[in-house]
Protein backbone atom coordinates (compact mmCIF):
# COMPACT_ATOMS: atom_id res chain seq x y z
CA UNK A 1 0.00 0.00 0.00
CA UNK A 2 1.60 3.33 -0.70
CA UNK A 3 2.56 5.77 1.87
CA UNK A 4 0.50 8.80 2.77
CA UNK A 5 1.70 11.35 0.99
CA UNK A 6 0.46 13.76 4.21
CA UNK A 7 2.30 11.27 6.35
CA UNK A 8 5.41 11.32 4.01
CA UNK A 9 5.68 15.00 4.38
CA UNK A 10 5.73 14.52 8.29
CA UNK A 11 8.56 12.30 8.30
CA UNK A 12 10.18 14.35 5.78
CA UNK A 13 9.81 17.33 8.51
CA UNK A 14 10.88 15.52 10.98
CA UNK A 15 14.32 14.04 9.73
CA UNK A 16 15.08 17.44 8.28
CA UNK A 17 14.51 19.07 11.58
CA UNK A 18 17.11 16.49 12.73
CA UNK A 19 19.64 16.78 10.28
CA UNK A 20 19.82 20.75 10.83
CA UNK A 21 20.26 20.47 14.15
CA UNK A 22 23.55 18.42 13.52
CA UNK A 23 24.41 20.43 10.44
CA UNK A 24 24.63 23.98 10.35
CA UNK A 25 23.93 26.39 7.29
CA UNK A 26 27.30 27.42 5.88
CA UNK A 27 28.63 31.31 5.99
CA UNK A 28 27.93 33.58 3.27
CA UNK A 29 25.21 34.28 0.73
CA UNK A 30 23.15 30.61 1.43
CA UNK A 31 20.11 32.43 2.68
CA UNK A 32 17.54 30.14 2.03
CA UNK A 33 19.59 27.00 3.65
CA UNK A 34 20.36 30.00 6.31
CA UNK A 35 16.40 30.44 6.98
CA UNK A 36 15.41 26.60 6.64
CA UNK A 37 17.83 25.91 9.73
CA UNK A 38 16.89 28.36 11.74
CA UNK A 39 13.16 27.59 11.19
CA UNK A 40 14.03 23.81 11.10
CA UNK A 41 15.99 24.04 14.97
CA UNK A 42 13.30 26.50 16.17
CA UNK A 43 15.75 29.26 16.56
CA UNK A 44 13.37 31.41 14.57
CA UNK A 45 9.39 30.58 15.02
CA UNK A 46 7.29 29.90 12.55
CA UNK A 47 4.00 28.29 11.53
CA UNK A 48 3.67 24.58 10.78
CA UNK A 49 2.98 25.19 6.82
CA UNK A 50 6.58 27.51 6.62
CA UNK A 51 8.22 24.43 8.48
CA UNK A 52 7.19 22.17 5.96
CA UNK A 53 8.38 24.22 3.61
CA UNK A 54 11.18 24.77 4.37
CA UNK A 55 11.79 21.07 5.12
CA UNK A 56 11.29 20.05 1.96
CA UNK A 57 13.57 23.00 0.24
CA UNK A 58 16.57 22.27 2.55
CA UNK A 59 15.94 18.52 1.47
CA UNK A 60 16.30 19.65 -2.15
CA UNK A 61 19.35 21.74 -1.15
CA UNK A 62 21.41 18.96 0.83
CA UNK A 63 20.01 15.93 -1.72
CA UNK A 64 19.43 17.83 -5.33
CA UNK A 65 19.94 13.84 -6.50
CA UNK A 66 16.19 12.79 -5.17
CA UNK A 67 15.04 15.66 -7.48
CA UNK A 68 16.57 15.67 -10.50
CA UNK A 69 15.89 16.97 -13.42
CA UNK A 70 16.03 20.43 -10.95
CA UNK A 71 19.28 21.55 -9.05
CA UNK A 72 20.15 24.91 -6.58
CA UNK A 73 21.86 27.41 -8.62
CA UNK A 74 23.42 29.54 -5.95
CA UNK A 75 24.84 31.88 -8.66
CA UNK A 76 21.64 32.58 -10.56
CA UNK A 77 19.58 32.68 -6.88
CA UNK A 78 21.86 35.74 -6.16
CA UNK A 79 22.41 37.50 -9.22
CA UNK A 80 18.47 38.45 -9.09
CA UNK A 81 19.22 39.65 -5.21
CA UNK A 82 22.20 41.49 -6.22
CA UNK A 83 20.75 43.46 -8.92
CA UNK A 84 17.97 44.69 -6.46
CA UNK A 85 20.01 45.84 -3.85
CA UNK A 86 22.21 47.50 -5.94
CA UNK A 87 20.23 48.99 -8.60
CA UNK A 88 16.74 49.54 -6.74
CA UNK A 89 16.18 52.46 -3.91
CA UNK A 90 13.48 52.79 -1.22
CA UNK A 91 10.06 54.34 -2.85
CA UNK A 92 8.67 55.55 0.40
CA UNK A 93 9.82 56.41 3.60
CA UNK A 94 13.48 56.62 3.58
CA UNK A 95 13.19 57.76 -0.10
CA UNK A 96 16.07 56.77 -1.62
CA UNK A 97 17.68 54.12 0.58
CA UNK A 98 18.93 51.35 -1.29
CA UNK A 99 16.60 48.32 -0.59
CA UNK A 100 18.26 45.68 1.61
CA UNK A 101 16.18 42.48 1.37
CA UNK A 102 15.47 40.87 4.73
CA UNK A 103 17.19 37.53 5.13
CA UNK A 104 13.07 36.12 5.01
CA UNK A 105 12.61 37.95 1.76
CA UNK A 106 16.47 36.55 0.49
CA UNK A 107 15.40 33.50 1.32
CA UNK A 108 12.16 33.09 -0.34
CA UNK A 109 13.92 35.04 -3.89
CA UNK A 110 16.39 32.27 -3.76
CA UNK A 111 14.14 29.61 -3.68
CA UNK A 112 12.12 31.63 -6.69
CA UNK A 113 15.25 31.92 -8.44
CA UNK A 114 18.05 29.38 -7.59
CA UNK A 115 16.20 26.18 -8.57
CA UNK A 116 16.55 25.55 -12.30
CA UNK A 117 16.34 22.48 -14.84
CA UNK A 118 19.80 21.07 -14.85
CA UNK A 119 20.13 21.17 -18.42
CA UNK A 120 18.00 24.06 -19.39
CA UNK A 121 18.77 26.69 -16.72
CA UNK A 122 14.83 27.54 -16.89
CA UNK A 123 13.68 27.94 -13.53
CA UNK A 124 11.46 25.40 -11.81
CA UNK A 125 8.99 27.46 -10.56
CA UNK A 126 6.33 28.89 -12.02
CA UNK A 127 3.97 30.62 -9.45
CA UNK A 128 4.69 31.78 -5.99
CA UNK A 129 2.24 33.06 -3.21
CA UNK A 130 3.36 34.43 -0.19
CA UNK A 131 0.51 35.30 2.64
CA UNK A 132 1.66 37.18 5.18
CA UNK A 133 0.44 40.12 7.44
CA UNK A 134 0.40 43.74 6.35
CA UNK A 135 3.34 45.79 6.71
CA UNK A 136 5.50 43.29 6.24
CA UNK A 137 6.94 45.20 2.92
CA UNK A 138 4.90 43.92 0.46
CA UNK A 139 4.47 46.85 -1.92
CA UNK A 140 8.15 47.85 -2.04
CA UNK A 141 8.57 43.94 -2.62
CA UNK A 142 6.20 43.81 -5.77
CA UNK A 143 8.18 46.88 -7.35
CA UNK A 144 11.69 45.15 -6.99
CA UNK A 145 10.49 41.92 -8.43
CA UNK A 146 8.87 43.56 -11.38
CA UNK A 147 11.78 45.86 -11.91
CA UNK A 148 14.05 42.79 -11.81
CA UNK A 149 11.78 40.95 -13.98
CA UNK A 150 11.62 43.61 -16.54
CA UNK A 151 15.75 44.40 -16.17
CA UNK A 152 17.41 41.49 -15.02
CA UNK A 153 15.82 38.32 -16.10
CA UNK A 154 16.64 37.78 -19.71
CA UNK A 155 13.48 37.94 -21.41
CA UNK A 156 12.96 39.14 -25.03
CA UNK A 157 10.25 41.72 -24.45
CA UNK A 158 8.80 40.71 -21.19
CA UNK A 159 5.37 41.80 -20.75
CA UNK A 160 4.74 42.87 -16.49
CA UNK A 161 1.16 42.92 -15.34
CA UNK A 162 0.51 44.61 -12.08
CA UNK A 163 -2.88 43.18 -10.98
CA UNK A 164 -5.04 44.08 -7.85
CA UNK A 165 -9.00 43.83 -7.13
CA UNK A 166 -9.03 47.75 -8.61
CA UNK A 167 -7.00 49.76 -10.63
CA UNK A 168 -5.82 52.18 -7.68
CA UNK A 169 -4.53 49.11 -6.00
CA UNK A 170 -3.04 47.99 -8.74
CA UNK A 171 -1.22 51.62 -9.40
CA UNK A 172 0.20 51.66 -5.80
CA UNK A 173 2.77 49.11 -6.57
CA UNK A 174 3.03 50.52 -10.13
CA UNK A 175 3.56 53.80 -8.06
CA UNK A 176 5.94 52.21 -6.40
CA UNK A 177 8.00 51.56 -9.40
CA UNK A 178 7.83 54.54 -10.66
CA UNK A 179 9.32 56.12 -7.73
CA UNK A 180 11.78 53.47 -6.92
CA UNK A 181 13.04 54.20 -11.12
CA UNK A 182 13.26 58.01 -9.91
CA UNK A 183 15.40 57.55 -7.26
CA UNK A 184 17.95 55.33 -8.97
CA UNK A 185 20.19 57.03 -11.83
CA UNK A 186 20.79 53.92 -13.26
CA UNK A 187 17.03 52.59 -13.48
CA UNK A 188 16.08 56.57 -14.27
CA UNK A 189 18.56 56.95 -17.32
CA UNK A 190 17.31 52.87 -18.67
CA UNK A 191 13.78 52.81 -18.29
CA UNK A 192 11.27 55.03 -19.76
CA UNK A 193 8.34 56.09 -17.92
CA UNK A 194 5.43 56.14 -20.74
CA UNK A 195 1.91 57.80 -20.22
CA UNK A 196 0.77 54.13 -19.25
CA UNK A 197 3.52 52.10 -18.63
CA UNK A 198 7.43 51.98 -17.50
CA UNK A 199 9.26 50.77 -20.99
CA UNK A 200 12.84 49.06 -21.00
CA UNK A 201 14.06 50.01 -24.81
CA UNK A 202 17.18 47.07 -24.84
CA UNK A 203 14.57 44.14 -24.74
CA UNK A 204 11.47 46.16 -25.54
CA UNK A 205 9.83 45.14 -22.60
CA UNK A 206 6.97 46.76 -20.14
CA UNK A 207 5.02 47.31 -16.90
CA UNK A 208 1.88 47.57 -17.18
CA UNK A 209 -1.37 47.94 -14.47
CA UNK A 210 -4.25 46.12 -15.17
CA UNK A 211 -7.67 45.62 -12.73
CA UNK A 212 -9.77 42.69 -12.04
CA UNK A 213 -12.66 44.56 -13.84
CA UNK A 214 -10.96 44.24 -17.20
CA UNK A 215 -13.32 42.69 -19.71
CA UNK A 216 -10.79 42.07 -22.62
CA UNK A 217 -7.46 40.29 -22.01
CA UNK A 218 -6.80 38.68 -25.57
CA UNK A 219 -3.70 39.23 -26.87
CA UNK A 220 -1.32 39.12 -23.61
CA UNK A 221 1.58 37.67 -23.60
CA UNK A 222 2.68 37.59 -20.20
CA UNK A 223 6.11 37.11 -18.69
CA UNK A 224 5.31 38.27 -14.94
CA UNK A 225 1.93 39.05 -13.28
CA UNK A 226 1.84 40.66 -10.20
CA UNK A 227 -0.91 40.12 -7.87
CA UNK A 228 -1.39 42.62 -5.01
CA UNK A 229 -4.11 41.45 -2.32
CA UNK A 230 -5.26 38.71 -3.92
CA UNK A 231 -7.79 38.11 -0.74
CA UNK A 232 -9.82 41.27 -2.12
CA UNK A 233 -10.13 40.18 -5.66
CA UNK A 234 -13.80 38.42 -5.75
CA UNK A 235 -14.27 36.80 -9.21
CA UNK A 236 -11.14 34.23 -10.26
CA UNK A 237 -11.39 34.55 -13.93
CA UNK A 238 -8.94 37.57 -13.76
CA UNK A 239 -6.28 34.89 -12.25
CA UNK A 240 -7.47 32.29 -14.47
CA UNK A 241 -6.76 34.35 -17.95
CA UNK A 242 -3.68 35.46 -16.76
CA UNK A 243 -2.20 32.31 -15.78
CA UNK A 244 -3.29 31.44 -18.96
CA UNK A 245 -1.35 34.36 -20.70
CA UNK A 246 1.92 33.20 -19.93
CA UNK A 247 1.62 29.57 -21.64
CA UNK A 248 4.00 31.15 -24.31
CA UNK A 249 6.79 32.29 -22.29
CA UNK A 250 10.11 29.24 -21.68
CA UNK A 251 9.87 30.98 -17.55
CA UNK A 252 7.24 32.61 -16.73
CA UNK A 253 6.55 33.87 -12.87
CA UNK A 254 3.52 34.81 -11.24
CA UNK A 255 3.90 36.68 -7.87
CA UNK A 256 1.24 37.04 -5.36
CA UNK A 257 1.86 38.86 -2.18
CA UNK A 258 -1.93 38.99 0.23
CA UNK A 259 -3.03 39.57 3.65
CA UNK A 260 -5.96 37.33 4.22
CA UNK A 261 -9.03 38.94 3.42
CA UNK A 262 -12.87 38.79 4.29
CA UNK A 263 -14.22 37.68 0.55
CA UNK A 264 -14.68 34.01 1.35
CA UNK A 265 -14.69 30.97 -0.96
CA UNK A 266 -13.36 33.07 -3.83
CA UNK A 267 -9.78 32.77 -5.55
CA UNK A 268 -8.50 33.58 -2.45
CA UNK A 269 -9.40 30.49 -0.30
CA UNK A 270 -8.85 28.22 -3.39
CA UNK A 271 -5.03 29.17 -3.74
CA UNK A 272 -4.89 28.84 -0.17
CA UNK A 273 -6.32 25.48 -0.26
CA UNK A 274 -4.40 24.60 -3.39
CA UNK A 275 -0.86 26.05 -1.19
CA UNK A 276 -1.63 23.86 1.92
CA UNK A 277 -2.03 20.72 -0.31
CA UNK A 278 1.15 21.50 -2.29
CA UNK A 279 2.55 21.82 1.56
CA UNK A 280 1.39 18.71 3.00
CA UNK A 281 2.20 16.65 -0.16
CA UNK A 282 -1.45 15.88 -1.16
CA UNK A 283 -0.73 17.90 -4.53
CA UNK A 284 1.89 17.28 -6.58
CA UNK A 285 2.59 20.41 -8.16
CA UNK A 286 6.37 21.03 -8.24
CA UNK A 287 6.27 24.51 -10.01
CA UNK A 288 4.36 25.86 -7.15
CA UNK A 289 5.56 27.28 -4.36
CA UNK A 290 3.99 28.73 -1.68
CA UNK A 291 5.32 31.04 1.49
CA UNK A 292 2.41 30.77 3.89
CA UNK A 293 2.85 33.07 7.13
CA UNK A 294 0.46 32.74 9.47
CA UNK A 295 -0.92 31.96 13.25
CA UNK A 296 -1.23 28.12 14.37
CA UNK A 297 -4.30 28.68 16.62
CA UNK A 298 -6.03 31.70 16.92
CA UNK A 299 -4.99 31.24 20.69
CA UNK A 300 -1.45 32.55 20.12
CA UNK A 301 -2.54 36.17 19.06
CA UNK A 302 -2.27 37.66 22.15
CA UNK A 303 1.86 36.35 22.70
CA UNK A 304 4.41 38.18 21.51
CA UNK A 305 6.54 35.55 20.73
CA UNK A 306 4.45 34.08 18.32
CA UNK A 307 3.74 37.33 16.50
CA UNK A 308 6.69 36.20 13.56
CA UNK A 309 4.68 33.42 12.23
CA UNK A 310 2.03 35.92 10.19
CA UNK A 311 4.65 39.00 10.18
CA UNK A 312 8.17 37.70 9.45
CA UNK A 313 9.22 41.27 8.64
CA UNK A 314 8.62 42.18 12.91
CA UNK A 315 10.92 44.62 14.80
CA UNK A 316 12.62 45.45 11.09
CA UNK A 317 9.86 46.35 8.66
CA UNK A 318 6.53 46.10 10.71
CA UNK A 319 6.29 47.79 13.97
CA UNK A 320 6.09 46.30 17.27
CA UNK A 321 4.81 48.38 19.17
CA UNK A 322 2.14 49.49 16.28
CA UNK A 323 1.24 45.93 16.38
CA UNK A 324 0.98 45.91 20.08
CA UNK A 325 -1.35 48.93 20.16
CA UNK A 326 -3.59 47.04 17.57
CA UNK A 327 -3.68 43.63 19.75
CA UNK A 328 -4.67 45.56 22.86
CA UNK A 329 -7.22 47.62 21.37
CA UNK A 330 -8.54 44.24 19.82
CA UNK A 331 -8.78 42.91 23.34
CA UNK A 332 -11.13 45.63 24.52
CA UNK A 333 -12.95 46.01 21.20
CA UNK A 334 -14.89 42.85 19.80
CA UNK A 335 -15.58 44.58 16.74
CA UNK A 336 -12.03 45.14 15.94
CA UNK A 337 -10.77 42.01 17.10
CA UNK A 338 -11.49 40.33 13.45
CA UNK A 339 -9.77 42.84 11.51
CA UNK A 340 -6.18 42.38 13.74
CA UNK A 341 -7.09 38.43 13.38
CA UNK A 342 -6.98 38.20 9.51
CA UNK A 343 -5.17 41.32 8.50
CA UNK A 344 -2.18 41.14 10.82
CA UNK A 345 -2.27 37.10 11.85
CA UNK A 346 -3.44 35.59 8.45
CA UNK A 347 -6.49 33.88 10.61
CA UNK A 348 -9.93 33.36 8.57
CA UNK A 349 -12.98 35.70 10.36
CA UNK A 350 -16.16 36.51 9.71
CA UNK A 351 -17.08 40.26 10.53
CA UNK A 352 -18.03 41.24 14.00
CA UNK A 353 -21.58 41.35 12.66
CA UNK A 354 -21.72 38.12 11.61
CA UNK A 355 -23.93 35.20 12.99
CA UNK A 356 -21.25 32.85 12.88
CA UNK A 357 -17.31 33.00 12.78
CA UNK A 358 -15.20 30.86 9.87
CA UNK A 359 -14.21 28.10 12.50
CA UNK A 360 -17.96 27.52 12.77
CA UNK A 361 -18.88 27.52 9.07
CA UNK A 362 -16.26 25.40 7.90
CA UNK A 363 -16.34 22.12 7.97
CA UNK A 364 -14.43 19.88 5.88
CA UNK A 365 -15.92 16.49 6.59
CA UNK A 366 -18.03 14.20 4.08
CA UNK A 367 -20.41 11.39 3.92
CA UNK A 368 -21.83 9.18 1.19
CA UNK A 369 -24.59 7.27 3.53
CA UNK A 370 -27.61 6.10 2.18
CA UNK A 371 -30.92 7.20 4.59
CA UNK A 372 -34.28 6.11 4.70
CA UNK A 373 -35.89 9.72 6.07
CA UNK A 374 -35.02 12.91 6.34
CA UNK A 375 -36.30 16.24 7.39
CA UNK A 376 -36.36 19.22 4.87
CA UNK A 377 -36.59 23.08 4.87
CA UNK A 378 -36.78 25.40 1.90
CA UNK A 379 -36.32 29.33 1.35
CA UNK A 380 -38.14 30.42 -1.78
CA UNK A 381 -37.50 33.45 -3.47
CA UNK A 382 -40.25 36.47 -4.23
CA UNK A 383 -38.82 36.40 -8.45
CA UNK A 384 -35.42 36.40 -9.17
CA UNK A 385 -33.52 36.03 -5.87
CA UNK A 386 -31.59 32.85 -4.96
CA UNK A 387 -33.99 29.76 -4.10
CA UNK A 388 -32.50 27.00 -1.63
CA UNK A 389 -33.66 23.41 0.11
CA UNK A 390 -31.92 21.49 2.31
CA UNK A 391 -32.53 18.13 4.09
CA UNK A 392 -31.46 16.97 6.84
CA UNK A 393 -30.55 13.46 8.26
CA UNK A 394 -29.37 11.93 11.24
CA UNK A 395 -28.13 7.94 12.36
CA UNK A 396 -28.96 6.40 16.03
CA UNK A 397 -26.35 6.63 18.79
CA UNK A 398 -25.01 9.16 16.25
CA UNK A 399 -24.70 12.99 16.90
CA UNK A 400 -24.09 14.15 13.70
CA UNK A 401 -26.65 15.89 11.15
CA UNK A 402 -25.80 14.97 7.51
CA UNK A 403 -27.13 17.57 4.90
CA UNK A 404 -28.07 17.80 1.28
CA UNK A 405 -28.58 21.10 -0.53
CA UNK A 406 -29.86 22.34 -3.79
CA UNK A 407 -30.00 25.81 -4.98
CA UNK A 408 -31.79 27.66 -8.01
CA UNK A 409 -30.62 30.77 -10.10
CA UNK A 410 -32.95 32.07 -13.29
CA UNK A 411 -31.27 31.04 -16.47
CA UNK A 412 -31.75 34.59 -17.77
CA UNK A 413 -29.31 35.64 -14.97
CA UNK A 414 -26.10 33.66 -16.23
CA UNK A 415 -27.07 34.57 -19.87
CA UNK A 416 -27.09 38.40 -19.30
CA UNK A 417 -23.31 38.31 -17.74
CA UNK A 418 -22.21 36.35 -20.33
CA UNK A 419 -23.51 38.47 -22.96
CA UNK A 420 -22.54 41.66 -21.51
CA UNK A 421 -18.81 39.97 -21.08
CA UNK A 422 -19.07 40.70 -17.14
CA UNK A 423 -15.93 39.41 -15.50
CA UNK A 424 -17.98 39.07 -12.28
CA UNK A 425 -20.81 36.72 -11.73
CA UNK A 426 -23.60 38.06 -9.85
CA UNK A 427 -23.39 38.35 -6.46
CA UNK A 428 -19.10 37.51 -7.42
CA UNK A 429 -19.68 34.06 -6.85
CA UNK A 430 -18.74 31.61 -9.64
CA UNK A 431 -23.03 30.78 -10.14
CA UNK A 432 -21.77 28.97 -13.40
CA UNK A 433 -19.43 26.66 -12.18
CA UNK A 434 -22.15 25.80 -9.10
CA UNK A 435 -24.49 24.81 -11.95
CA UNK A 436 -21.69 22.63 -13.28
CA UNK A 437 -20.49 21.04 -10.33
CA UNK A 438 -24.57 20.33 -9.75
CA UNK A 439 -24.83 22.04 -6.88
CA UNK A 440 -27.15 24.28 -8.20
CA UNK A 441 -29.33 24.38 -10.77
CA UNK A 442 -30.37 27.22 -13.68
CA UNK A 443 -33.91 27.64 -14.08
CA UNK A 444 -35.12 28.76 -17.60
CA UNK A 445 -36.68 32.09 -17.32
CA UNK A 446 -35.86 35.07 -15.32
CA UNK A 447 -37.25 34.14 -12.31
CA UNK A 448 -37.71 31.04 -10.30
CA UNK A 449 -40.98 28.81 -10.64
CA UNK A 450 -41.37 27.04 -6.62
CA UNK A 451 -42.40 23.90 -8.83
CA UNK A 452 -38.72 23.16 -8.64
CA UNK A 453 -37.89 22.94 -5.31
CA UNK A 454 -41.45 20.18 -4.86
CA UNK A 455 -39.43 18.32 -7.82
CA UNK A 456 -36.38 18.07 -5.77
CA UNK A 457 -37.85 16.56 -2.91
CA UNK A 458 -39.81 14.36 -4.77
CA UNK A 459 -36.05 13.37 -6.66
CA UNK A 460 -34.81 12.77 -3.10
CA UNK A 461 -37.87 10.31 -2.33
CA UNK A 462 -37.11 8.24 -5.72
CA UNK A 463 -33.65 7.62 -4.65
CA UNK A 464 -34.94 6.40 -1.37
CA UNK A 465 -34.83 8.84 1.15
CA UNK A 466 -38.24 10.25 2.12
CA UNK A 467 -39.13 13.40 3.09
CA UNK A 468 -41.47 12.91 6.50
CA UNK A 469 -41.98 16.63 7.51
CA UNK A 470 -40.70 20.24 5.24
CA UNK A 471 -40.45 23.60 7.17
CA UNK A 472 -40.64 26.36 5.37
CA UNK A 473 -42.05 30.54 5.59
CA UNK A 474 -45.86 30.06 4.62
CA UNK A 475 -44.64 34.54 3.93
CA UNK A 476 -43.40 32.86 0.32
CA UNK A 477 -45.83 30.06 -0.38
CA UNK A 478 -49.43 30.00 -1.57
CA UNK A 479 -51.92 27.86 -1.27
CA UNK A 480 -52.02 25.82 -4.60
CA UNK A 481 -48.06 25.33 -3.92
CA UNK A 482 -48.67 24.09 -0.23
CA UNK A 483 -51.73 21.78 -1.97
CA UNK A 484 -48.89 19.94 -4.47
CA UNK A 485 -46.60 19.51 -2.02
CA UNK A 486 -49.64 17.74 0.99
CA UNK A 487 -50.51 15.57 -2.52
CA UNK A 488 -46.92 14.21 -2.66
CA UNK A 489 -46.13 13.81 1.12
CA UNK A 490 -49.52 14.12 2.91
CA UNK A 491 -51.88 16.13 4.64
CA UNK A 492 -49.19 16.83 7.72
CA UNK A 493 -45.77 17.43 6.28
CA UNK A 494 -45.56 21.00 5.71
CA UNK A 495 -44.40 22.33 9.11
CA UNK A 496 -45.14 26.81 8.69
CA UNK A 497 -41.78 28.17 10.19
CA UNK A 498 -42.41 32.06 11.33
CA UNK A 499 -40.04 33.79 10.89
CA UNK A 500 -38.88 36.02 14.04
CA UNK A 501 -37.24 36.22 17.16
CA UNK A 502 -40.04 34.02 19.12
CA UNK A 503 -39.94 31.00 16.70
CA UNK A 504 -35.83 31.19 15.87
CA UNK A 505 -33.97 32.47 18.82
CA UNK A 506 -33.45 28.77 20.60
CA UNK A 507 -32.87 27.31 17.50
CA UNK A 508 -30.91 29.31 16.19
CA UNK A 509 -28.60 29.48 19.13
CA UNK A 510 -28.58 25.47 19.01
CA UNK A 511 -27.75 25.40 15.68
CA UNK A 512 -25.00 27.52 16.58
CA UNK A 513 -23.56 25.16 18.94
CA UNK A 514 -24.09 22.10 16.91
CA UNK A 515 -22.02 24.07 13.72
CA UNK A 516 -19.62 25.03 15.92
CA UNK A 517 -19.24 21.02 17.45
CA UNK A 518 -18.60 20.14 13.41
CA UNK A 519 -21.55 18.45 14.22
CA UNK A 520 -23.39 19.80 10.64
CA UNK A 521 -21.79 17.67 7.70
CA UNK A 522 -22.47 19.40 4.22
CA UNK A 523 -19.85 17.49 2.26
CA UNK A 524 -18.19 20.56 2.06
CA UNK A 525 -20.67 22.51 0.12
CA UNK A 526 -19.12 26.42 -0.87
CA UNK A 527 -22.72 27.18 -1.05
CA UNK A 528 -24.11 26.17 2.23
CA UNK A 529 -20.56 28.11 3.98
CA UNK A 530 -21.04 31.01 1.76
CA UNK A 531 -24.78 31.93 3.01
CA UNK A 532 -23.64 30.73 6.72
CA UNK A 533 -20.99 33.52 6.60
CA UNK A 534 -22.87 35.92 4.82
CA UNK A 535 -26.18 35.83 7.78
CA UNK A 536 -26.17 38.50 10.33
CA UNK A 537 -28.55 38.44 13.38
CA UNK A 538 -30.94 40.71 15.14
CA UNK A 539 -31.14 40.73 18.82
CA UNK A 540 -34.08 41.85 20.70
CA UNK A 541 -33.86 43.49 24.19
CA UNK A 542 -34.05 39.99 25.97
CA UNK A 543 -30.99 38.59 23.76
CA UNK A 544 -33.67 37.03 21.45
CA UNK A 545 -32.19 36.62 17.46
CA UNK A 546 -33.19 36.07 13.86
CA UNK A 547 -31.68 35.90 10.90
CA UNK A 548 -31.00 39.39 8.77
CA UNK A 549 -29.39 39.84 5.80
CA UNK A 550 -26.42 42.06 5.85
CA UNK A 551 -26.90 45.95 3.69
CA UNK A 552 -25.04 44.27 0.68
CA UNK A 553 -27.55 42.83 -1.59
CA UNK A 554 -24.90 40.67 -2.87
CA UNK A 555 -24.55 38.50 0.30
CA UNK A 556 -27.05 35.84 0.10
CA UNK A 557 -28.63 33.54 2.89
CA UNK A 558 -30.73 31.47 1.36
CA UNK A 559 -29.21 28.68 1.94
CA UNK A 560 -28.93 29.27 5.79
CA UNK A 561 -33.15 29.91 6.41
CA UNK A 562 -33.88 26.51 4.78
CA UNK A 563 -31.33 24.96 7.06
CA UNK A 564 -32.74 26.79 10.24
CA UNK A 565 -36.50 25.94 9.04
CA UNK A 566 -35.04 22.20 8.65
CA UNK A 567 -33.23 22.42 11.84
CA UNK A 568 -36.03 23.47 13.92
CA UNK A 569 -38.40 21.10 12.31
CA UNK A 570 -35.75 18.25 13.31
CA UNK A 571 -35.93 19.49 17.10
CA UNK A 572 -39.53 19.78 17.02
CA UNK A 573 -40.20 16.18 15.47
CA UNK A 574 -37.17 14.55 16.93
CA UNK A 575 -39.07 11.89 18.84
CA UNK A 576 -41.43 10.58 15.09
CA UNK A 577 -37.76 11.02 13.37
CA UNK A 578 -36.17 8.63 15.88
CA UNK A 579 -39.61 6.04 16.16
CA UNK A 580 -39.04 6.00 12.35
CA UNK A 581 -35.74 5.10 12.15
CA UNK A 582 -35.93 2.23 15.22
CA UNK A 583 -38.48 0.64 13.06
CA UNK A 584 -36.77 0.88 9.63
CA UNK A 585 -32.79 1.03 10.36
CA UNK A 586 -30.71 3.10 8.00
CA UNK A 587 -28.59 1.87 5.77
CA UNK A 588 -24.71 2.56 5.76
Amino acid sequence: MATDPRRKRQALLRRMVREAKKQAAPEGPHYLEQYCVLVLTGKLIACQKIKLLCAMLLDKIRHPEKYTPYVFDLEEANRHITFVETFCRQPQGRLGEPIRLELFQKARWQAIFGFVHQATGLRQYKECMIVEGRKNGKTTEIAAMEIDLLVNDGEGAPEIYNIATKREQAGKAFEACCNMRQQSPELAGAIRKRQSDLYFAPNMGFIRVLASSTNSLDGLNAHGILIDELAAIKNRQIYDDMKQSQSARQQPLLFSISTNGFVREGIFDAQYEYAAGVLDGSIDDDTFLPWIYELDKREEYPKEKYWIKSNPGIDTIKSREFLRQMVKKAKHDQSFLPTVLVKDFNLKENAQSAWLTWAECSNPATFDIAFDYCIGGFDASESIDLTAATALCMRLGDPHIYRRSMYWIPQAVLDLDAASGNRRERDSLAYSQYVKRGLMRAVPGNKIDKQVILDWFCELRDEGLYTLYIGYDPWHVDDSLLARFKGEFGERCMIPVRQGTYSLSQPMKDLKADLGAGHVVDNNNPIDKICLLNTEVKSDINGNIQPVKSNDPRRRIDGTVALICAYKVLQDKMDDYIRLNKEAPIND
